[in-house]
């Protein structure tokens, strides 16, 4: 049996089909059958309440008498069944509509969405294939808890994520005024972040280390003693004064440059007409597409003035367990997935010889090395293109 359950037009248009049976103008609601992949979701629920702010579908009835489609209002359907696959409908005999078809249509993001969606395989599945293929009575595993196998499989997919998986997510941010933006929810780590000028090119803006981001800010009396409140705690101050002062630097290159001691851009200082002539320049700061830090006690990215209202990419790791879209997995990792699983049950299990645990060890390494190369997705062709201009003599 073939894997693809979606027919051409639920993959590529996010329609479905159904012939209208109700024809009298009372009887039960309607309920259809949907089998997209992609779950359906709606903003009401049975009682009428709202619950999302919109339906990620819109129901279209197509009469024979009028072959342009109606749109059902949102508040005349809901979703059920398991993973949303059910939607329920009022009787169409009393809306006036006796024969024709329904098409349940996927909103444009919901279709785009589950483009490219074959290439991962659920949680869930590794999670049942894995009790399938890996547990019995003939195997080294005889027996185990599908919560024991679930937790080895959402640890895994953490590990994985932060250096194997395809788990970098991105962002695209307008810096405000305040040259501060809040830590995205689901972020464990940055990967790169850069603005983009009116061609759509990406300039990367670097880390710096010529300022920092006080944890604390203790208010101190003239003794240099912080102060503290009438419960004992230390009193802070609303606002750095180093954050302020970094804030308020205007990078002025062509007027301002005395205040650098790394000149402009191009080593050049106006004055004294030196192109070129700061020797020993550092390459950390001799750039100009602006800084930034990371602000952990207000959990913010902080940027330099001259990023002020800059349109910014913002590239993070998650873990790949923060929503339910992220629990997937590439099957290009999914026998490494599978090894990891395997190899920390038996790890953890009395009375199994070390040898085992050694061989299964060593399997999931191999495993997860092949899974690296795989999502690297290094294409001879294009490795080609770039080293042809590697054997180029370079004159310093």
């Amino acid at each position: 049996m073939g894997l693809l359950t979606e027919t051409n037009a639920q993959y590529y248009s996010g329609q479905e089909s159904f012939d209208i049976i109700d024809n009298g103008s009372g009887g039960s609601q309607i309920v259809f059958d949907v089998t997209f992949n992609t779950p359906l979701i709606s903003a009401f629920d049975i009682n009428g309440n709202r619950i999302a702010s919109v339906s990620n579908y819109i129901i279209y009835v197509i009469q024979p008498a009028s072959p342009t489609p109606v749109a059902l209002l949102e508040t005349w359907s809901y979703v059920s069944g398991p993973n949303g696959s059910q939607i329920t409908c009022p009787p169409l005999g009393s809306l006036g509509v006796t024969s024709g078809q329904i098409l349940i249509q996927l909103r444009t993001y919901a279709t785009q969405n589950n483009y490219g969606s074959y290439e991962y395989i659920s949680l869930n599945d590794i999670v049942d294939n894995f009790l399938v293929g890996y547990v019995g009575a003939d195997n080294i595993i005889p027996s185990v808890k599908r919560t024991n196998v679930l937790f080895h499989a959402k640890r895994g997919l953490q590990e994985f994520s932060y250096d194997t998986l395809k788990s970098i997510k991105s962002q695209e941010l307008n810096i405000p005024p305040n040259l501060s933006l809040p830590i995205p929810q689901d972020y464990v780590n940055y990967v790169k972040l850069a603005w983009f000028d009116q061609g759509g090119v990406e300039r990367i803006i670097y880390p710096t280390t010529l300022t920092s981001n006080p944890q604390s800010l203790p208010i101190q009396d003239d003794s240099g003693i912080p102060l503290q409140d009438m419960y004992g705690e230390n009193i802070n101050a609303s606002q750095s004064i180093e954050e302020t002062r970094w804030a308020n630097q205007q990078w002025d290159w062509t007027s301002n440059w005395q205040n650098y001691p790394w000149g402009d851009y191009w080593g050049y200082y106006p004055t004294l007409n030196w192109y070129g002539r700061m020797y020993g320049l550092s390459p950390e700061t001799a750039q100009r597409n602006g800084w930034f830090t990371i602000n952990e006690r207000t959990g913010m990215f902080s940027f330099s003035s001259d990023l002020a209202g800059a349109l910014i990419t913002l590239h993070y790791l998650s873990d790949g367990l923060a929503v339910d879209e992220d629990t997937k997995i590439p099957k290009m990792a999914e026998q490494a997935m599978y090894m990891h699983i395997a190899y920390s049950l038996l790890a953890l299990r009395r009375g199994i010889p070390e040898y085992i645990v050694q061989r299964f060890k060593k399997d999931r390494s191999a495993a997860l090395r092949n899974s690296k190369i795989r999502l690297q997705n290094i294409k001879l062709d294009e490795f080609t293109q770039v080293m042809r201009g590697k054997s180029k003599w370079i004159k310093h």
